[in-house]
């Protein structure tokens, strides 16, 4: 496989979900967003996840160009998420600043809160895409066949949304393309062990595949085992390039511009 080469010029590409709003990043956004830039990542989400991540999310999204915010609260949070909250998050989904709600889903893997009420938490989550017209951010984790009912009970095609950091099979995620939502792969598409996935890579349509580091976690191939950021979305790139057969500049290209579709970017 190639490595990508930072002495050719790349072309402009779109991180569609990371944490700068995460402590470790905190307390220099702005370093870890002009890295970015050096290396043509010239845009990316930051994505919510609790009340303090959506607030520190459209503040960056409001300082740095080429950033937007999509809040929400992710499933192992949600035990913090009553009316109030609810309300906070309406008034957020009208900042201009913030594209779309999430991350929301299921995540069964933690025992930090109860099936019953994550899926109430991700339905007030499917409620305001479907009020707002926003896409969502979708977070599954050892409970697709669940994410999936409730995603198509909710004909979430009407207002779009992305399975982030996707690690199932092909038959999944096929299931998900049916639904009309996009496909998003992080650094787990470009481990050794995740033939899977990297099956799953492969039948995804190209106008339906996105890129993404989930910073500050799985950092890809070769900067597995350290701290993840923006930047080495560049590698995720490359690797799935490889994996396609293609060029780095053209899926660069053309994951942008699936960005752009589903989070109504001009």
């Amino acid at each position: 496989m190639a490595i990508y080469d930072p002495t050719k010029r790349p072309a402009d590409s779109f991180d569609t979900h990371t944490h700068l709003n995460d402590d470790v990043f905190w307390h220099d956004v702005a370093a870890y967003w002009a890295r970015a830039r050096e290396h043509r990542i010239v845009e990316m989400n930051i994505v919510g996840y609790d009340a303090v991540g959506n607030e520190r999310a459209i503040e960056i999204a409001h300082e740095f160009e080429g950033v937007h915010a999509i809040v929400g609260w992710q499933p192992e949070d949600i035990n913090g998420f009553g009316d109030t909250e609810l309300a906070t998050l309406r008034a957020q989904l009208q900042d201009d600043a913030v594209i779309g709600i999430g991350e929301t889903g299921l995540d069964y893997y933690w025992d930090t809160t109860t099936p019953a009420d994550q899926k109430a938490a991700f339905q007030k989550h499917l409620d305001l895409a479907k009020e707002f017209k926003l896409p969502v951010t979708v977070h599954a984790r050892d409970a697709f066949d669940d994410v999936y009912e409730m995603l198509k009970a909710n004909d979430v095609a009407q207002f779009g949304g992305v399975m982030h950091s996707f690690a199932g099979n092909p038959e999944q995620a096929q299931r998900f393309l049916d639904l009309g939502m996009y496909i998003s792969f992080s650094g787990i598409a470009t481990f050794k062990n995740a033939k899977e996935v990297q099956a799953a890579l492969q039948i995804v349509p190209l106008d339906r595949l996105l890129v993404e580091t989930d910073a500050p976690y799985l950092a890809p191939v070769p900067m597995r085992g350290k701290q993840n950021e923006p930047m080495f979305v560049r590698y995720t790139i490359q690797n799935l390039a490889d994996q396609l057969g293609m060029e780095y500049n053209e899926l660069a290209n053309i994951t942008r511009e699936n960005a752009h579709r589903l989070w109504h970017l001009g």
